[in-house]
């Protein structure tokens, strides 16, 4: 039996902007101070991807890297195999569009994603770049969501997932909501990093992963979300 949770984050030799392996670093924390071990494994994109994983993360970065990863998950197929067993998966920006049917590439030509999630993305006319703040679905019982958006992408949702969130600020996938989620998996345009931003975030791919979670005293996180979201919000 794995007596560790298993943190698999993906690519990030070629993923990784913005901060986004402090997502990694903050499951990391969070879960050893709950007394949980933990093992992570960084997959280089001339890896294969581990199958036996619990929580894998991928995150953002630039075209022609973005074009790169897609072409290897599609070709390795361990990332599909370890959610069809029950993984969860976190995936930002670039990496949340890979999830998708399709992305746009270098010149906004059509690039196939993986088909992880019922989305497609599009190059759109100007860069949405700076704070974001968004309201999440009531169901995922997760606080409003903080973070920085850098990006020019306009993500389509399909019937086959949920938006993660309502904008309050900012643009997301363009049109009033920020990101999906679908069982196990949730895509977002949050950098900041996303989980170091949002605890509750971080604890919902946790609970996922073990199950029900001792409480964890998160004052100060929540007086710094608090702080952003005054700084940020009409």
């Amino acid at each position: 039996m794995q007596s560790s949770l298993r943190i698999v984050w993906i690519y990030p030799d070629l993923l990784s902007t913005y901060g986004d392996q402090g997502n990694v670093l903050v499951l990391e924390q969070r879960a050893r101070r709950r007394g949980i071990p933990v093992e992570t494994v960084h997959v280089r994109s001339s890896d294969q991807v581990p199958e036996q994983g619990d929580i894998y993360l991928i995150g953002g970065g630039e075209d022609r890297p973005q074009i790169l990863g897609a072409e290897r998950l599609r070709r390795d197929g361990g990332l599909h195999r370890a959610i069809e067993r029950g993984a969860a998966l976190l995936a930002v920006c670039a990496g949340y569009q890979i999830m998708g049917s399709v992305f746009g590439g270098e010149e906004g030509q059509p690039v196939p994603g993986i088909g992880l999630l019922d989305i497609s993305s599009s190059r759109g006319e100007r860069r949405s770049v700076g704070e974001l703040a968004a309201d999440v679905d009531p169901e995922l019982g997760v606080p409003t969501l903080t973070g920085f958006e850098n990006h020019m992408g306009v993500t389509h949702l399909g019937p086959g997932v949920k938006p993660l969130s309502k904008t309050i600020v900012g643009t997301g996938n363009g049109d009033g909501t920020e990101g999906c989620h679908a069982g196990k998996i949730i895509g977002t345009y949050l950098h900041g990093p996303a989980l170091a931003r949002n605890p509750g975030l971080a604890d919902l791919l946790l609970r996922w992963a073990v199950g029900p979670l001792p409480t964890m005293d998160d004052t100060w996180y929540d007086r710094l979300r608090q702080e952003r979201l005054a700084a940020v919000l009409p």
